[in-house]
């Protein structure tokens, strides 16, 4: 049942709706962009609706994961899918031509289940995070639903299989033409559609893709208010999920691209939970591949710099808001900036070629007045347009519609 603190409890006074939230990962720990952006969410949603959570991981959830979640939660079901309910799924994906990451996330015994608790709850409105949950809901009619499609997916797997060969490009190709055709056939199954950024609002091919309402992610509070003192031990960082794909490339792109125009004694150091095997490769006297660290905060602020070469990915990277929140100047490609809109060389430097990344860190190390210009405006930037309690009432208002 729900725990919330005084501050965050629900006015016995008031009648609050029921908002059935379903996901496909359990939005804890937040090493995942999508787990973050829902955990936050649902944080802010619980002060307006008595929030019904059901998840459908790939994994065990761990009850201290379960109990970060049950404050901001009436009810929490959770429906892990084991590997035969996985290689089931993938097969009905290929009999019916959906993506491969729907048909893995789906289970017709689960969808009974689910089934029966949407009988039982009633919801006034069911709120369901990716095209991965879709299927669960899609020809459920007794209440109205909106699908956060979050990113554009289609343009990512397309953007991953021109950067690979063979058998993997083949995979990735098939896998974005699927998601091409799902996200916009599911979208007439929805009465409300959000996404975390314009450019990928354009990548959802619907004629009515325009009416789909733009919800970023937004950034905690900790990051602003971050004051520990942490000593400088490297000049480039980068940070994410290692085991994603996006994020492998960006980190072999520093340390194999960049990293050779650069000075032979600057440190780079790569952060992130499961470092896949490439980037383990990548360590050496000059590279620092950490793992996980349970104070990323920390992290972000012993380096100089933030750097992210993202040419693959799509959505809001919200590793660049973070280290923005913690004044840590900043230097990524167009393609991210472009769903953040941070103001070029006032809030964040641009560079799109390992040339233009090495000048922009080669400038920022040793222009101290830019340097300290950069710091104060991304945080100023990072508050006055990321606050989450503003842009989760943009979501608010959708689900009391």
């Amino acid at each position: 049942m729900k725990k919330n603190s005084q501050e965050d409890s629900l006015d016995s006074s008031k009648t609050y709706k029921d908002l059935i939230i379903i996901t496909s990962r359990f939005p804890y720990p937040l090493e995942k962009g999508d787990k973050l952006r829902v955990y936050h969410q649902i944080r802010h949603l619980s002060k307006y609706f008595k929030v019904h959570l059901i998840s459908t991981p790939d994994n065990v959830v761990k009850s201290k994961h379960k109990k970060q979640l049950e404050p901001y939660c009436e009810s929490i079901n959770i429906f892990q899918i084991n590997v035969f309910q996985k290689i089931g799924g993938l097969l009905y994906s290929l009999l019916t031509n959906k993506p491969f990451q729907v048909g893995y996330f789906y289970h017709f015994g689960i969808h009974r289940k689910i089934k029966k608790l949407l009988h039982v709850i009633e919801p006034d409105h069911i709120y369901c995070q990716l095209i991965r949950s879709a299927e669960y809901v899609k020809d459920y009619h007794d209440c109205h639903k909106t699908i956060d499609y979050m990113d554009a997916f289609s343009k990512g797997m397309e953007r991953l299989s021109q950067s690979n060969k063979g058998l993997k490009r083949f995979l990735y190709n098939s896998e974005a033409k699927r998601l091409v055709n799902y996200e916009n056939t599911i979208f007439d199954y929805f009465e409300n559609h959000t996404i975390i950024s314009n450019q990928d609002q354009k990548h959802i091919f619907h004629k009515d893709n325009d009416s789909i309402t733009i919800i970023p992610n937004g950034i905690d509070d900790s990051f602003l208010n971050y004051e520990k003192e942490v000593e400088k031990d490297c000049d480039i960082i980068f940070i994410g999920s290692m085991s994603y794909s996006p994020n492998i490339a960006a980190a072999k792109y520093i340390v194999n691209d960049i990293l050779p125009l650069l000075p032979t004694n600057t440190k780079v150091k790569i952060s992130g939970a499961n470092p896949s095997r490439q980037v383990l490769k990548l360590a050496s006297e000059n590279v620092d591949i950490t793992g996980f660290l349970e104070d990323i905060k920390a992290a972000y602020k012993s380096a100089k710099i933030f750097v992210a070469p993202m040419f693959l990915s799509v959505g809001l990277q919200n590793k660049l808001l973070e280290a923005m929140a913690l004044g840590l100047p900043c230097i990524t490609t167009s393609l991210s900036n472009n769903a953040i809109q941070a103001e070029p060389n006032k809030e964040i430097l641009i560079a799109n070629s390992p040339q233009e990344f090495k000048e922009k860190i080669s400038v920022l190390l040793n222009d101290e007045e830019l340097y300290n210009r950069l710091q104060k405006n991304a945080t100023q930037f990072v508050k006055e347009n990321y606050d989450w309690n503003k842009i989760t009432h943009r979501l608010v208002t959708i689900l009391n519609d």
